[in-house]
Formats: C-alpha cells, structure tokens, sequence
C-alpha cells in the first residue's frame, strides 16, 4: 500500500448533541453537493488506482488516469466494474489499506458463484452507521425508540448495519435477526418496539404470524417499518401499511457499494429514497449500450463511492433498474425511483421481457390472492411456460381465488403481453424467507 498521492478530505463527524435534527450535510444545495463531490471524486479515484492492483490494471487498460478527471463529466472516462472485477479479487485482493486498519469484513451468499468480500475501516463503520442512522430519521424514527431490527444478522450487511445505524441514532436496538417467526410475534408484543426494520416480505410473514396466533398486527405498539434488501411495490407498500397501521418507507443498500444505508425515504414524503450523494455518485445508464441517462430517464443503477477506505468502489453496476429523480425532502439529493428489477432476474418469456416485481403490482390489486407467489419457468415441448403459484387469502373460497386467479392472468396478458398459467396454493404453504426472497425458478436450463 502506498500514501495516496491526494490526501483524504473527508473524516467522518461524531455523533451530533442533538439527533433528531439533520446532518448539515443533508442539506445542502446542490451546487454544493456536485462541489463537494469533485473534491471527494479526486480523492477517491487516486485512492483506488494508487493502492489497488485491479484497478491500476482497469484504469491502465483503458488509457485513463485519475489525474484525467478534473470535472463530474470526466467520471464517463473510466470503465465500469461489476461484481466479477470484485469476485477475481476474492477474498482480499481489493482492499487499498492494509489489514491491519481493516474493522469488519462481511460477503455476500455467494449463491450465484463466488463470494463478493467488502471490509471496513473504522472510519468506514462510522461513517456507515451515519448513513444509516440519517436514513431511519428521515424514515420517521426517533431517538429514544426501541427497534426490532428482523434483518439477518452475520456476513450480510443488513442486520449488522442497521444495528449501528440505529444506536447511532440513539434508539434502544432489539437484535432479533430472522426467523423464529412465533418469537418475533413474541417479542413485539411483549417489547412494543416503535419501529421494526425487515425485508417488506419477512414483514408481511410476520403478520401472518400474528394472525395464526388469534392477534391483530394492527394492535401493536409499531408505528414506523424500514424495510429494504429485496424491490417492492407501491401496492406492497399499502399492504404493509394496512396490516399494521405503520409508515413503511424504503431503505436502500447493497453490500459492495456499504450496505444499507446508501440511500433512504421520507416518511413525510415516500415518493422514492433520497441518495446520500455526499457520499455516493449515482449514475442511470442504459444497460444494452452502457451510456449514461439523463435525469428522469430509466435504466441500470451505478455508484461510485466518494469516501470509503478500505474498497474503494468506482462506477460499480449495481444491475437494479431505476431512474434518477430531482430531490424533494432533502433537495440537493437526488431521489431513485422504485427499483423495477434487475437486469439479472429479467425473465424472458416468449420474447417479451419481464419483472417478478410486475407480476407482485397485479397480484396486489386482486383482494382474493395474496403477496406470497413464486414463478417456475419450463420449457416442455420447446415452448417457455410460466407457472405462478400464489397463495389464496385466508377467508377466501378456493373457487373465489381462483377467479381471482384467472382476473390476475388476464391482467398478466393485456398489460405486460405475456401468457401463463396459475395454481393457486393453500395460505402459509409456499416457502417464506426472513432474508431476501427467490421468486423465480426457472428450470428451462435442466432441458
């Protein structure tokens, strides 16, 4: 490791007196924001290439040096990475500070090939728990709450993450983990946290766990749900929030880029998550030719992160589909749209293109079906199918749900143009996850 030829101008503040009230940070303008960026992008493009292997080679390769940017345009001079530039790294080729500096070192499941390793200096873990505390703030918790955070707790960054970002804030941090479905009943009951922090459909599991046991989810001492880790609709949103009588606002994250935190909703506004650009540089391009998008315009979400010391991350495609949209609470900030997808779990049906997240909107606006559905793609006699299997509602007949079912089909057909079939599944039988939920199995590749 070598001293960045560009000193670091950023140190993370401590925890302010009074934490209710906004980091000065969030609100800045965004003349200030894009200033603030080119200072912490000059930074952190030297950091990498000066201290990383991997990226002197990328930067090399595609005649560009970090002394080449000079203006926020000239970020389009440097290649993408993606999590294969971090996975030929594997476990620790990546880190630009040594070992000795590292705090916390987390992965990813590794469920689609070879783990992707992040680690963090202390500097790192405080500014991460900065980030996640002003997210839960701005998401409607107080210090002072209790907080019953259902995220998993171990290598991946969510219940660890949230944790911090919590105690941060200055609530009281109920580190229940996932699963135990009837002990988390438990302990909200007997605990009445403010607020409880999940992916939106463990959230939804555990409101069937309140009804399994004779008890009402609404009757609970819960008024703020921060959920994240998986896409989820406008239409799951208004089912969580009937459930429980909560505010349900999103958290956005990926572990490479630091985990939650990286971005958050208003609960005044819930009109998308506000990206903390202070610390994060998010661009929108077209997954097919790789050029950036223009505000408002859909596509593939990037990030280059202006802070981070021990993996730097430099325009990393996250394969989330979104767009960037002018700030609203916090003006200087760019908001993103609903995550729509991803370009990894686009399912291609017969030529037309589709999401797991379209088939959940449609399924949410017929009363008799419930949230809970996988898809199963086949292929017999050389002809894709798409199954959707999908739980009735508990106090529904099977011949109303399967009405419902053939009113979901036809929705399918004239407002996405693809065709399926549907089998209708007994309430609480299809698999539930506390972690992020597999939707779609697609066993054409075993033909």
């Amino acid at each position: 490791m070598t001293e960045c030829s560009v000193q670091n101008p950023y140190t993370p503040a401590p925890a302010p007196a009074d934490r209710s009230q906004p980091d000065p940070e969030e609100m800045m303008s965004r003349d200030q924001i894009e200033s603030l960026q080119v200072e912490r992008l000059r930074w952190s493009l030297h950091h990498a290439y000066e201290n990383v292997p991997a990226y002197t080679e990328l930067f090399d390769g595609h005649g560009v040096h970090p002394g080449d940017f000079r203006e926020l345009e000239d970020l389009r001079l440097f290649p993408y990475t993606d999590k294969e530039f971090l996975r030929k790294a594997y476990p620790f080729k990546s880190l630009a500070v040594p070992m000795s500096e590292v705090r916390r070192i987390h992965a990813s499941s590794g469920t689609t090939g070879q783990p992707t390793v992040v680690a963090y200096t202390q500097n790192d873990i405080d500014t991460w728990a900065g980030l996640v505390a002003r997210c839960f703030r701005l998401s409607g918790v107080r210090p002072g709450d209790k907080v019953h955070n259902a995220y998993g707790y171990g290598l991946f960054t969510g219940g660890l993450g949230a944790h911090y970002g919590a105690e941060r804030l200055g609530c009281a941090v109920i580190p229940m983990s996932g699963g135990q479905t009837e002990k988390q009943v438990q302990m909200i009951r007997d605990f009445e946290p403010q607020a409880v922090l999940s992916t939106p459909t463990y959230l939804l599991t555990i409101a069937d766990g309140f009804r399994k046991l004779g008890l009402d989810p609404r009757e609970t001492s819960l008024r703020t749900a921060v959920l994240g880790a998986e896409p989820w609709t406008e239409q799951m949103r208004r089912e969580i929030e009937t459930a429980f009588d909560v505010d349900a606002c999103d958290i956005y994250g990926l572990s490479e880029v630091m985990g939650p935190g990286v971005a958050g909703e208003s609960a005044a506004s819930k009109d998308g998550s506000h990206i903390w650009e202070d610390h994060f540089r998010p661009e929108v391009i077209d997954p097919f030719t790789d050029e950036v998008q223009e505000t408002g315009r859909p596509g593939e979400l990037v990030f280059t992160a202006l802070t981070k010391e021990a993996l730097p991350i430099i325009r990393y495609r996250t394969h989330d589909l979104t767009r960037l949209l002018p700030g609203t609470d916090r003006p200087g900030h760019r908001r993103m749209g609903r995550i729509t997808g991803r370009t990894d779990d686009m399912i291609i049906l017969r030529g037309v293109n589709l999401f797991p997240s379209q088939i959940e909107e449609l399924a949410l606006q017929v009363p008799e079906l419930s949230p809970h559905f996988t898809l199963e793609i086949t292929r017999p006699h050389r002809m894709d199918q798409m199954t959707i299997n999908i739980e009735r509602r508990e106090q529904v007949s099977v011949e109303a749900a399967e009405a419902g079912g053939r009113q979901l089909l036809h929705a399918i057909k004239t407002k996405i143009g693809s065709s399926a079939s549907i089998r209708i599944a007994e309430p609480g039988t299809l698999a539930r996850s506390s972690g992020k939920l597999r939707r779609v199995y697609d066993h054409r590749k075993d033909v």
